[in-house]
């Protein structure tokens, strides 16, 4: 059992790889833009990049999570079956949806403030989104046959070619905004052929009737579902700008994005777990397996979040030629982070409590859990903002994510029973209560350096872990070995 977990460890570290790579580059790109654009220039690329986000989960309407379920079983049909089941519809409503863009460009161009002379922008976000969307299946069965190695290879190389492009057509060529699209257009046409030889060895023109109709019962669910995730990623924004001004809003932004680390931590699991629980589901110890999964996530998840979230305010004002993580005007919103960061953990969780669903083909239940969550999101905004200011919009996030891991762990476990060893999360939760708690308290009375207590809080932080037994050396050693 212990190899298995080490497999998972090992394919999580990989996708960590593109995964830190793309966020990485990313941030880079954002003071990259900032001196480059005006600011309305600059909010037209953020505008056009949301809306992509958007029609992204319409485009593939959960297409790769089903073929993934229905591969790694084969109960419908051969590999190629079903992969061509899965990758032809998408491939015919990609482009059916990209002509209906195409057919309102004018409409889209006036939404995003481009004007009739930058209408090529919206062409080439529709080959981004074309180019993207008929990648995802194949990308799916990367992952399915735990060839890690080759799916970060292939999503680095389109990073870089991307960063490398708009370096080059921004400065060189001296070209405006549509660099940003143009560079985002070829990074994902080339990436569509990298996986080419993936798409032409398991492609069939042949469409299953039964295995589709089963596909789009599992997959459709994923698009409302999709959607009430993206309410509770960001309604809090135009909430907190309503009842509060535009300095708290950025204030709180720029410490949100704090919390990336565990949302980088949570992204790099959830690549390796889906296709480990969809091939291990019907093992006879799967149902322990899982359970100790969890337990070490959580584990993992709790040790990112005490480092960053005694060390956060060490690391931001650590200075790099003059600058900063983010600038000192905005450090009086860095309490919010520990919050995101839990908010974050929780999501982690909903993430693990994921595989029952999925197993028993259930997703129908997803949109209700989601949109609980952004309900619930709403309302505690309005409620804790006016009173609360971005201590309260943070404490909304962290409810929300907590509500959606509660309702999906009582779904999940309702169709299939995961041995969760609750035991020692609760022991993880009381060492964490314990050593950020205290640390917390303990500030409040300067009685020590402040330095000295963060790196005590740390480090009884790791006794508590290995003298209640949750984690062994010999464990360790055979996992990361």
């Amino acid at each position: 059992m212990l190899s298995d977990i080490k497999q998972l460890s090992k394919e999580t570290a990989v996708y960590g790889i593109s995964t830190i790579l793309g966020r990485f580059l990313n941030f880079l790109l954002v003071p990259f833009y900032t001196n480059v654009f005006t600011q309305a220039e600059y909010g037209i690329v953020t505008n056009i990049y949301a809306y992509i986000a958007l029609f992204n989960i319409i485009y593939l309407y959960g297409m790769d999570s089903a073929y993934m379920k229905f591969a790694s079983t084969r109960e419908l049909g051969d590999e190629k079956k079903t992969f061509s089941t899965a990758y032809n519809p998408v491939f015919i409503s990609t482009i059916l949806f990209s002509f209906i863009i195409f057919f309102f460009r004018n409409e889209l161009a006036d939404q995003f403030q481009l004007g009739k002379n930058n209408l090529e922008i919206i062409f080439f976000t529709i080959g981004i989104l074309f180019f993207d969307s008929v990648s995802l299946v194949p990308f799916g069965r990367l992952r399915l046959q735990n060839r890690a190695m080759k799916f970060a290879l292939i999503k680095s190389i389109n990073i870089i070619v991307n960063l490398i492009l708009n370096i080059i057509l921004i400065l060189q060529f001296k070209l405006g905004i549509e660099a940003v699209f143009i560079s985002g257009f070829v990074a994902s046409l080339l990436t569509w052929i990298l996986l080419m030889p993936e798409i032409l060895s398991n492609l069939k023109i042949i469409l299953d009737k039964n295995l589709l109709k089963e596909l789009l019962k599992f997959g459709i669910p994923f698009v409302p579902a999709g959607l009430a995730s993206m309410v509770t990623q960001v309604i809090d924004r135009p909430i907190m700008l309503a009842l509060t001004n535009a300095e708290t809003v950025g204030v709180y932004q720029a410490n949100y994005k704090l919390g990336i680390f565990m949302m980088l931590f949570v992204s790099m699991f959830q690549y390796a777990w889906q296709p480990f629980f969809l091939k291990n589901a019907y093992r006879d110890d799967a149902k322990i397996l899982f359970g100790k999964i969890l337990t070490f996530f959580t584990l993992a998840a709790s040790a990112i979040f005490i480092l960053l979230s005694l060390f956060i305010e060490d690391v931001v004002k650590i200075s790099i030629f003059g600058k900063y993580i983010i600038g000192s005007d905005f450090w009086g919103g860095l309490y919010i982070v520990p919050i995101i960061l839990l908010a974050y953990l929780f999501n982690g969780m909903y993430v693990n409590f994921l595989a029952g669903i999925q197993i028993e083909k259930k997703t129908n239940y997803l949109p209700l859990v989601t949109g609980a969550s952004a309900i619930v999101n709403v309302i505690a905004n309005f409620i804790l903002i006016p009173p609360y200011g971005m201590l309260g919009a943070a404490y909304a996030t962290l409810f929300a994510y907590l509500v959606m891991a509660v309702m999906i762990y009582f779904v999940a476990q309702r169709f299939y029973r995961v041995q969760y060893e609750f035991n020692k999360l609760s022991l993880i939760g009381f060492t964490l209560l314990i050593s950020f708690g205290g640390y917390l308290i303990v500030k409040e009375y300067e009685l020590i350096n402040l330095f000295a207590l963060k790196m005590l809080s740390l480090l009884f932080f790791v006794l508590l872990i290995f003298s209640l037994r949750l984690v062994k050396f010999r464990h360790l050693r055979s996992i990361f070995s």
